[in-house]
């Protein structure tokens, strides 16, 4: 479809979730994770930190923490009082300190040092939710996952792909029947930059916005304006 093409109330939501994939993707070419790692046990841990904060501040704290604890085995040796000092600033230090523990040690002990490759087994892990599992699925091992953040349900439910639900399981579920699923992942990925970029959350861009013309929230807008 072109830039031209019909308007979102004309369109059946699987196509409209292939247009917004096409779209996106001339716009972010590389639909990148914006956590730094070096391997999955690193991601794991960075996405649990960003928690509540945001991911530069992840990237500024976890060289040090690595450093300090390059291997699983350090950190699951270590006591969550030894972590705090280094995640203080991104908020909940406690929490996320004990989670850090916690996880690892049961890396070590039930997964054979590997950070699981299914949703079951990361969800058993402390602090991990659907979130988290899904982009370790979908990063890490290349399987379809659809991340719902806070930037995937507020967009998907101004295109009009959700029913507008800000429950994140709700919203993977009915991407989910839209999304291909070998599309899922990185879509997630671009939905986050651009809704950093332009579909914000209190100031949405519109005017700068391709995708403008498929978006239910713009049309809705213009009707009531109208």
């Amino acid at each position: 479809m072109s830039a031209n093409c019909c308007s979102a109330n004309k369109m059946t939501k699987k196509q409209l979730a292939l247009e917004a994939i096409n779209r996106l993707k001339i716009l972010y070419p590389d639909a990148i994770c914006s956590l730094d790692y070096q391997n999955p046990l690193h991601l794991l841990i960075s996405v649990r930190l960003a928690a509540q904060c945001t991911d530069a501040r992840v990237n500024q704290v976890t060289p040090a923490l690595f450093a300090s604890y390059p291997t699983l085995e350090a950190l699951a040796d270590a006591e969550p009082e030894d972590i705090e000092p280094y995640i203080h600033s991104c908020g909940f230090f406690r929490q996320k300190a004990k989670d850090i523990v916690y996880t690892c040690r049961a890396i070590k002990e039930r997964f054979n040092g590997l950070v699981p490759d299914n949703m079951e087994d990361l969800l058993s892990l402390s602090g991990v939710g659907r979130k988290t599992a899904n982009l370790i699925l979908g990063d890490v091992y290349g399987k379809p996952a659809i991340v719902c953040d806070t930037h995937c349900i507020r967009i998907s439910g101004r295109l009009g792909l959700t029913d507008g639900t800000k429950d994140p399981f709700k919203t993977e579920m009915q991407l989910q029947k839209l999304l291909p699923p070998e599309e899922s992942s990185d879509f997630c990925h671009r939905l986050v930059m651009f809704g950093r970029d332009v579909c914000t959350a209190r100031a949405p861009k519109c005017s700068e916005c391709s995708l403008s013309n498929i978006c239910k929230y713009k049309e809705d807008n213009v009707n009531v304006n109208n």
